[in-house]
């Protein structure tokens, strides 16, 4: 008799293979999502889903960070009014320089005829919370597609860079910060203008400098700013400052390090950048002289066939002319067909000249080998035969 377990506890498949289904579903949905990105769909729609739970786990930090403000004493509020005072006055000489300046660039720039290729619009966001890779630097902005933000915008502060949309849901964005590993900015070394690409760091807390020479004039201290040459980082913008160079003998290129100006992980309230690239497009390239070469030989060649078709042409009209034309056009080919025996001959004679020279060439190499193969026997000959005494010598 059969025994089976009661309804309550019969069991489904086991417990490996419900193990290897469910790790060959997630290798699939990984590889199809890197690949053909196909959850990014699912994606937004939990993330706007779970935008107000969010919200909600938030709420906590907010009330303990407002009860935490209004918990400054007044002392704390007088010394940060003094020193907000002081750098109002700082900062409203810099703007008068830069009102000057700009007055000054605007007609130099009229008067040679330049036109802005850049415009810059700006957006403020503020930043919610890091993202829970611990080995990346990426942290969300409470701003979306439905505000505005496009994937790539240059995110910035006060201070200045500080990273670059790479993911934006309807109601968030992702921002790969600048000390990032696999962020790369263009800059330009403000005092010499020297271009290259500056890089984070796995450890997050400085910058590399990459593909300077050894021969580049590079010294601590030189400021970093955004070349523009991307056409998504505006020209100008504050990057980093080099802090150390070191030149080795057996790299071609130096290794700098460099730290960030913006606070990249104390900022709260950020700019995003919107670039509107005006550069004219890049012209098409010149064909290379061998595809040149090639496309003259084939207009060459197809004038032969333009050739043949007149040629078709003007036999068809022929066809057409009279019988006394045929009889006149006869008459050479009659005189051709007489010299043709003449020419004959004169080719069977030239071919019987050639022949005789042959035979003649054949007959003296074979006359030379006789000659030189009778002197080599003389010598061979002289040698065996004994001297002969004469009639009449003495012994």
């Amino acid at each position: 008799m059969e025994y089976s377990p009661p309804p309550l506890f019969k069991q489904g498949p086991s417990a490996l293979a419900r193990l290897v289904f469910f790790v060959v579903l997630a290798i699939a949905l990984l590889i199809s999502d890197a690949r053909f990105q196909t959850l990014e769909i699912v994606r937004g729609v939990l993330g706007a889903g779970l935008y107000p739970l969010q919200r909600a786990a938030l709420v906590p930090r907010d009330i303990f960070m407002g009860a935490a403000d209004l918990a400054v004493t007044s002392a704390a509020l007088r010394n940060e009014n003094e020193k907000l005072r002081a750098k109002d006055l700082l900062l409203s000489q810099q703007a008068n320089t830069a009102a000057s300046l700009a007055a000054e660039n605007g007609h130099l720039r009229a008067l040679l005829q330049l036109s802005q290729h850049l415009t810059t619009q700006s957006l403020p966001a503020e930043i919610q919370y890091d993202t829970r890779d611990p080995f990346t630097q990426k942290v969300v902005i409470g701003r979306g597609a439905q505000q505005g933000i496009q994937n790539g915008s240059p995110v910035v502060n006060e201070d200045g860079v500080i990273g670059q949309v790479t993911r934006v849901f309807p109601l968030q964005a992702e921002v790969t910060l600048l000390t990032d590993k696999d962020q790369a900015v263009p800059v330009e070394i403000l005092r010499t203008g020297l271009r290259s690409v500056i890089y984070g760091t796995p450890k997050g807390d400085t910058l590399d400098l990459r593909f300077v020479p050894i021969s580049a004039d590079v010294q601590a201290g030189d400021e970093l700013v955004t070349s523009g040459l991307d056409g998504v980082y505006p020209p100008g913008l504050p990057v980093a400052k080099v802090v150390r160079v070191d030149k080795l003998a057996d790299t071609a290129f130096a290794h700098v390090v460099s730290l960030p100006v913006a606070a990249v992980r104390g900022a709260r309230q950020v700019l995003v950048l919107h670039v509107e690239n005006n550069v004219p497009p890049r012209p098409a390239d010149e064909p290379d002289a061998a595809t040149a070469a090639k496309e003259a030989k084939a207009k060459k060649g197809g004038k032969p066939a333009d050739g043949k078709g007149t040629a078709d042409k003007s036999a068809a009209k022929a066809a057409d002319k009279t019988a006394g034309d045929k009889a006149a056009a006869a008459k050479p080919a009659a005189k051709s067909a007489e010299k043709a025996p003449v020419k004959a001959a004169a080719a069977e004679k030239k071919s019987e000249k050639s022949a005789a020279g042959k035979k003649a060439e054949k007959q003296t190499d074979k006359q030379t080998e006789k000659q030189t193969d009778k002197q080599a026997e003389k010598p061979a000959a002289a040698k065996n035969v004994k001297p002969q005494a004469t009639p009449g010598a003495q012994p």
